[in-house]
């Protein structure tokens, strides 16, 4: 008889601890979705679904949430536009999906599944990646669909201060929908790891990069092993952070490496990787995993992670701060 608990796990971005700037009522809003984002992923679960459905679900759901900087509420470029970025790996047979700088599709994650399972390649950027989105009949809209006010406001904030590259938000520009992480400090990404009953593990992770970035600029989300990996060997990893130093790292593969060849636990592999290994280059965030076993890790070395997991059978857990 299987011994195997299915389980998801989820983060919606990673930075600085503002209980004095939150309202509980904000704080409250940010725990109710991620509850109802982990309620569905661990629903597909307990119906037998697959790992891949589980976190395809998840990630969809977090980016129709504008709380989070994925899909819809993504920032804003430089050029106020928006580039997105998503991927998916399955670890049963590292297949895998990615897509960055798409400013249509709507849910750029199933777009990434779609370009896993029905292409030869695992990366498209830009146009490439809409055109192939729009032969697969994936939902397109207007890059003004992933538009809101609070973004703007942000990007106009960095635009006149010093005109640099924020992760996620400005603080002072949200001092009416204030958020539990200080968002001058925070790291928008969101992400879902899963194991499910047959002992398959998937991960998938989407984002909308970072405030008054570079149009083109690419971050660690779509670069798989990067911020995002999965290997039925090892585990499953989807990441948040300054994403030059995940890809600098190779983070996600790192905490599969470290299982692997050094024979370290999921437990033991994120902690050396994020609260060690990061920070000697300046790398801030976190990261979700969960391993064959159904062990699971939600480690930071930033003050706070939007964050939860559900495993099928059990109560809902969801966090923010430390």
């Amino acid at each position: 008889m299987s011994t195997i608990k299915p389980v998801i796990v989820i983060h919606g971005g990673a930075g600085t601890i503002s209980r004095h700037s939150c309202t509980a009522q904000k704080e409250q809003e940010y725990h109710a979705a991620l509850q109802a984002v982990l309620a569905a992923g661990q629903a597909i679960l307990a119906e037998g679904g697959s790992a891949t459905d589980a976190v395809t679900q998840a990630v969809t759901l977090l980016e129709d949430c504008p709380l989070f900087n994925a899909g819809k509420g993504a920032v804003f470029t430089h050029a106020e536009t928006h580039e997105l970025d998503a991927a998916i790996m399955n670890g049963a047979d590292l297949q895998a999906g990615a897509l960055s700088c798409v400013n249509h599709i709507k849910h750029p994650i199933q777009a990434a599944r779609a370009i896993m399972e029905h292409s030869d390649h695992v990366l498209f950027v830009g146009a490439g990646a809409e055109d192939f989105a729009r032969q697969q009949g994936l939902e397109l809209v207007d890059n003004s669909y992933f538009s809101t006010d609070a973004r703007r406001e942000q990007l106009y904030r960095v635009k006149n201060g010093h005109g640099g590259m924020v992760l996620d938000h400005s603080a002072e520009t949200l001092t009416q929908q204030a958020s539990p992480i200080a968002e001058e400090h925070k790291f928008g990404t969101v992400g879902a790891v899963a194991l499910d009953r047959y002992g398959n593990l998937a991960a998938a992770t989407s984002t909308g990069g970072m405030t008054n970035k570079q149009a083109g600029r690419v971050g660690d989300s779509p670069i798989l092993g990067a911020g995002t990996y999965a290997d039925n060997q090892t585990a499953a990893i989807s990441c948040t952070g300054t994403g030059e130093m995940f890809m600098r790292m190779v983070t996600a593969y790192d905490v599969c490496a470290l299982m692997r060849y050094a024979g370290l636990s999921l437990a033991q592999a994120t902690e050396q990787v994020v609260m060690e290994k990061l920070p000697t280059i300046g790398g801030e965030g976190g990261l979700v995993a969960v391993d064959a076993q159904g062990n699971i890790s939600l480690a930071f070395n930033s003050e706070g992670m939007y964050r939860g997991y559900a495993y099928v059978g059990e109560e809902v857990v969801t966090a923010i701060f430390r």
